[in-house]
């Protein structure tokens, strides 16, 4: 039960091995503090999802009232019909496979979703999109996000919610190539990349290839907890 009018949020997670903390060094399922912290603050009440067996997807999809699907590792490129690039990271096959069954489900269940950074990646190749494997400008020092202006597409679910170029946080090396079914771009970065997506068929999906946990500007995320109250509330 959900508190109130605070929308249910999941947020999906990594899978780390041997994390430490304090005494510890074990096997644990961790979100930077960014996301719960930006869930909270646009009105919503924050679940973390860590991976699990993709049968199980549907059921958790039931339970929220919207979805995050969090930045991370690079998706396997097999999973877009690509060779690995030299410069790809290596495999979070489990993770791959508990989001995009996650997203599959979202979409079934027309429940509000936000993929950020690899989740924007994610739900292209969800929905058959390809991804170029690197690019250059967007992730200039190692472990250190930049900022970079980016322009919405006029008319857009995204320019709705942000009318104005900004400058976002941002760290990838990876971007759309080929779309997935459907989607549009809703927004650029200058030299030209995609730098969201969404899907006009649904009642509410986005994907951002920034951090919007790393900003002070909830506009996005308050977009996605509004769209999840108002469908909460929907006979």
């Amino acid at each position: 039960m959900t508190d109130g009018s605070r929308p249910l949020i999941g947020v999906s997670t990594y899978l780390e091995s041997a994390a430490r903390w304090g005494v510890w060094a074990l096997d644990a399922v961790l979100l930077p503090v960014g996301y719960p912290r930006l869930v909270q603050r646009a009105g919503g009440l924050a679940a973390m999802l860590p991976p699990d067996a993709p049968e199980h997807a549907a059921a958790t999809v039931a339970r929220l009232d919207g979805l995050v699907i969090a930045g991370g590792p690079d998706v396997e490129p097999v999973r877009y019909g690509a060779e690995p690039h030299p410069r790809t990271g290596p495999p979070a096959r489990e993770r791959d496979a508990w989001e995009l069954a996650l997203i599959e489900a979202a979409l079934a269940a027309d429940l509000p979703l936000l993929g950020i950074c690899r989740g924007m990646q994610l739900l292209n190749v969800a929905l058959g999109g390809t991804l170029t494997q690197h690019i250059d400008g967007h992730a200039e020092v190692v472990g250190a996000f930049g900022r970079h202006p980016v322009k919405p597409v006029p008319g857009t679910r995204y320019a709705g919610a942000v009318e104005e170029e900004t400058s976002v946080p941002a760290y990838h090396h990876q971007a759309v190539d080929r779309l997935g079914a459907g989607l549009i771009p809703s927004a650029y970065a200058t030299d030209g990349t995609v730098e969201a997506v969404e899907l006009p068929s649904a009642a509410w999906v986005l994907g951002v290839q920034w951090h919007p946990e790393m900003d002070e500007d909830a506009r996005v995320m308050r977009a996605l907890v509004t769209a999840a109250r108002s469908g909460r509330s929907a006979p």
